[in-house]
């Protein structure tokens, strides 16, 4: 399946990009924003068991196959806990899963690994984080039974990853670098399956550790039990970790030489989460290689997200020497922009995800091919606490500038995926016929209108047309109907808006 545009640069040998797919849709979201591989699974051998659900063999394939002729990969996780009652079901999935050609499976225990080797011998094996490998001894052993990669447990410092690389060269060295943090010890936490029934370990955990909890004291003379009254008499989130976010600490992890690739959690997560992310650690990356850093841009990006609080986790600090990795406010925090729209995969329609109103100004996220030299302001330009946003209009040398814009190649969104190639590091489109440089020319008809922003785009909607010719003065997201925008949008895009603080 062609995306409409190649990439000239080659990341085969640099840092491997490796983003979630907890669903197709969010397996394409990913690739097209820039990873290198994915990974996912069917099943509760693959540790998410709602993920999983969202995948039948068939999508699993054709996802597969989608990764493949974008010359990218996808890892299969096989990384559950068995019991002897499922051994059998285990290997006709491991059979299947086979037969959709991955490029390599995730395993945690060492009995699977070699259940693999015998049932799909040409498929490479890397070890999941839940088998806790921390040290040299424990990666000498897995890689001398055949594992090629290992992805460490979350706990290990950066130290430890350029011992082992330095005792095992040709041993590929993968570590988590943003996403959900366990408060057990590389997920092996047993309080969902006490609570709930739910084990962890066999992909079904129900995150108790996010609940909030209440404390009490209880007299033993006479068995009278209190309850201890916080602020506002609720509990606390005492077994709440915050998110990991080593956005900030690339360049260090990277110039170690140690590290083979960058690992972003979330399955379950949002489709903007799954394209964000990416987005931003795709651009980390690629500042780096070109001697380029710009944490505030990545952690502004990062922040739209709904988060527990960030963390930089155990990789560049142990333990001990801080106290900053819990987040005992609440189970999680909105981010600082509201999605109130997802393109499809055609790119001539959206969904409505949040309240979208008639000449509210939006702002499109689309992958970096489409952005400049990939420069990003920090700010909304729009939001004016004085002004009311659904009618608030650009300043005067924005619109004056937007024409120009969209008469400059790099600087278009609206594109024809017949004829178009982009080069991923120039950013550069070339071949658009006479029709859509007309489109683009015009940069805005009866339904609504984009501009160009210090480096970002922003969208307009003059009329909100529903597929079936229905107008509105405004959508929510319980209206379920495509939404037709002014001109096409690269696949999978968003709409969003910054939250007012």
């Amino acid at each position: 399946m062609n995306t409409g545009f190649h990439t000239s640069q080659d990341y085969s040998k640099k840092v491997q990009l490796l983003s979630p797919a907890g669903t197709l849709t969010k397996l394409k979201i990913a690739l097209n924003y820039g990873a290198d591989a994915v990974y996912g699974g069917v099943s509760h051998f693959s540790l998410r068991n709602r993920a999983g659900k969202d995948f039948s063999y068939e999508d699993f394939h054709e996802g597969i196959q989608y990764a493949h002729d974008l010359g990218k990969k996808v890892f299969v996780t096989i990384n559950g806990f068995p019991f002897n009652s499922q051994i059998d079901h285990l290997k006709n999935h491991i059979a299947k899963m086979r037969d959709c050609s991955p490029d390599a499976f995730i395993v945690a225990t060492p009995g699977v690994v070699k259940l693999a080797q015998q049932i799909a011998p040409k498929i490479p094996i890397h070890l999941s984080t839940q088998a806790n490998v921390l040290n040299v001894l424990d990666a000498s052993v897995y890689f001398d039974m055949g594992v090629k990669r290992i992805v460490v447990a979350r706990e290990i410092s950066l130290n430890d990853c350029i011992e082992i690389k330095r005792a095992l060269p040709e041993l590929e060295i993968e570590i988590f670098v943003h996403g959900s943090m366990c408060f057990a010890f590389s997920g092996r936490c047993l309080i969902s399956a006490l609570q709930n029934g739910r084990v962890p370990n066999r992909g079904s955990c129900a995150n108790d550790c996010r609940f909030d909890y209440e404390y009490y004291v209880k007299n033993p003379d006479n068995g009278v039990m209190m309850r201890l009254v916080e602020e506002e008499s609720v509990g606390t989130h005492i077994f709440n970790a915050k998110d990991l976010n080593l956005a900030s600490h690339l360049y260090e992890i990277l110039e170690s030489h140690a590290i083979d690739a960058l690992k972003i959690e979330g399955r379950t997560k949002s489709s903007y989460y799954a394209g964000i992310t990416t987005r931003t650690y795709r651009l980390v990356i690629e500042d780096y290689y070109q001697k380029r850093s710009r944490p505030h841009l990545y952690q502004y990006e990062l922040h739209t997200l709904k988060n527990r609080g960030f963390t930089d986790g155990y990789i560049i600090r142990r333990p001990f020497q801080k106290l900053d990795t819990q987040n005992h406010a609440s189970a999680i925090s909105e981010g600082s922009y509201q999605v109130c729209g997802e393109v499809d995969e055609s790119g001539k329609f959206f969904f409505c995800k949040h309240t979208i109103v008639k000449n509210q100004w939006l702002e499109i996220i689309a992958p970096l091919q489409y952005y400049k030299h990939h420069d990003f302001s920090l700010e909304f330009p729009f939001l004016d606490s004085d002004s009311n946003e659904s009618t608030i209009s650009p300043p005067k040398e924005a619109l004056q500038f937007s024409q120009e814009c969209w008469r400059e190649a790099p600087s278009k969104l609206s594109f024809d995926t017949d004829s178009l190639e982009c080069d991923n590091q120039d950013s550069k489109l070339q071949e658009i016929d006479a029709e859509q440089k007309e489109i683009l020319h015009e940069m805005q008809n009866d339904l609504g209108q984009i501009i160009h922003i210090a480096g970002r785009y922003y969208l307009r909607f003059f009329k909100i047309l529903t597929i079936n010719g229905k107008e509105l003065d405004s959508i929510h997201s319980g209206n379920t109907n495509p939404v037709m925008l002014p001109v096409p949008l690269p696949s999978f895009s968003f709409l969003r808006i910054k939250i007012r603080t």
